[in-house]
């Protein structure tokens, strides 16, 4: 028999068929198609789908080993046996990479528990769904191609469960494929503003694609960059809103540093992300902006941590700036730590609170070794300021614009974006907070060849206004 009547007969094929039925061969085949999905990602995604199209991806993946796994094993244990074994290879594939939403978990606060829901638990979410469901769908298949299968073709409930899954996964990936937006600058008609700009851009900086947001009445007026605070802050819709009067007398941009928000996804490598490579992308930025706008320089708006690397770029690069603006001025931030740390344990002491007074000693002296010391005594601000209540308008244009916790409910992000927002807190702060234990503007900046402006008032936290204080008095 010639090899095309073999072909034609099945007779070529009935070894293969014979082995396919193999319960073993199964077994060994429902593992091994998603441990290679578990080490392709791990590869080419150590940190998990960070973008829409990872996202869009990983789902994708997810479903077509889920088919090829229940095609495989014909039983629902394959729902199981997937899952795990994607997880377990994709957890060894990445072992070399750090950060709070990589390393191992931890459950003793409520930053350890949010770690793990944005970093193991969205990606479960974007694999493992689609990937029981693709299970199912294999059986289904396999009953359809007259293999055995350890339960029936699904019927009734199976069917509605199964009815169900799918819905569920293509309502997740239409969630992810939504644009984002930034509505218009608009008069009081509604109208668009004749010669306004609002726009979401990406930019190269660094090497890096990351994104900005313009926005001003007009683009004749004088440009104004902010820096967010942080380390690891996005503060788009902020700048949206609250900087509604501001855009009326410059055009306000604001900035999604590598590694935050918008800007998540080009975190690594993370030996990259330098305190000078900040000061630097905001030069290139300063540069950009001022080429762009045909302005022979322009203003620095910073915030927090974006104060700290405002006034280093202000040094580096006067050439760059009209005037540097500084809010809630970092000067010294290993300094700042210390003194932190003394107040709660003042605080804990005047508050007979014994539990926390514990906790402080337990950190041990500043700099403290992790990111969920940090943020444990940051969840103490308020108590340290002291009692305060937020202008009027500031709660109004807030509240109206409906932008949620850290702004994730705004539309200048994604979905994935949105989760970029809360997982570049603690990813660039881990990141970037150990290069700024080194620096005291008191010490390295004691002169700036452009004026400066510091918004100075009473809520403030004492670790930090001191020393912005003194270093404002003694810079020339």
């Amino acid at each position: 028999m010639s090899y095309f009547d073999r072909v034609v007969s099945g007779t070529l094929f009935r070894p293969a068929s014979r082995l396919w039925r193999d319960a073993r061969v199964g077994m060994v085949a429902a593992v091994a198609f998603p441990a290679l999905a578990g080490l392709l990602v791990a590869l080419t995604m150590p940190r998990g789908p960070l973008t829409s199209g990872q996202a869009i991806a990983a789902i994708v993946l997810g479903l077509v080993t889920g088919v090829l796994s229940g095609l495989s094993l014909r039983s629902p244990w394959a729902a199981l046996l997937a899952p795990v074994a994607y997880g377990v290879v994709f957890e060894i594939g990445r072992a070399g990479t750090a950060g709070p939403l990589v390393d191992a978990p931890r459950l003793d606060s409520t930053y350890a528990i949010l770690a793990i829901i944005l970093g193991r638990g969205v990606h479960a979410l974007l694999v493992a769904l689609p990937m029981v469901l693709g299970v199912f769908y294999g059986i289904v298949l396999a009953r359809r191609l007259s293999l055995p299968v350890s339960i029936g073709t699904p019927a009734g409930a199976g069917y509605l469960v199964m009815g169900v899954l799918t819905l569920a996964v293509i309502a997740l990936a239409i969630l992810i494929a939504l644009p984002a937006r930034t509505p218009p600058v608009v008069a009081p008609d509604g109208e668009p503003v004749p010669g306004s700009i609002a726009t979401l851009e990406k930019v190269r900086l660094g090497g890096h694609d990351q994104w900005i947001s313009i926005r001003g009445y007009s683009t004749d007026n004088p440009v104004l960059l902010y820096l967010s605070g942080g380390p690891g802050q996005s503060d788009l819709p902020y700048s949206r809103v609250l900087f509604d009067d501001l855009a009326r007398d410059f055009v306000v941009v604001g900035w999604d540093q590598r590694g935050t928000g918008k800007s998540h996804s080009a975190l690594d490598p993370r030996s990259t992300l330098t305190l000078d490579q900040a000061v630097s992308d905001t030069a290139q930025l300063s540069a950009y902006l001022r080429d762009r706008f045909g302005e022979s320089k322009i203003y620095l708006l910073g915030e927090s941590y974006g104060s700290f690397i405002g006034v280093l770029a202000v040094q580096r690069h006067p050439e760059l700036y009209y005037a540097f603006i500084g809010s809630g001025q970092m000067v010294d931030p290993l300094e700042t730590t210390r003194r932190l740390h003394n107040e709660m344990l003042a605080y804990a002491a005047e508050t007979g609170d014994e539990e926390l007074a514990a906790q402080m000693h337990a950190f041990g002296e500043p700099p403290y070794n992790n990111f969920y010391a940090n943020a444990f005594v940051m969840g103490y601000y308020d108590a340290l300021a002291g009692p305060y209540t937020p202008p009027r308008v500031y709660v109004e244009k807030g509240t109206a614009a409906a932008l949620g916790p850290w702004g994730i409910l705004a539309t200048e992000y994604t979905f994935m974006e949105k989760l970029g927002v809360l997982r570049g807190l603690m990813d660039l702060f881990s990141t970037m907070w150990p290069h700024m234990l080194g620096v005291d503007l008191r010490r390295d900046v004691t002169a700036l060849d452009v004026p400066i402006y510091i918004l100075d008032a009473g809520h403030e936290l004492a670790a930090r206004r001191d020393l912005a204080l003194e270093w404002y008095n003694m810079v020339d």
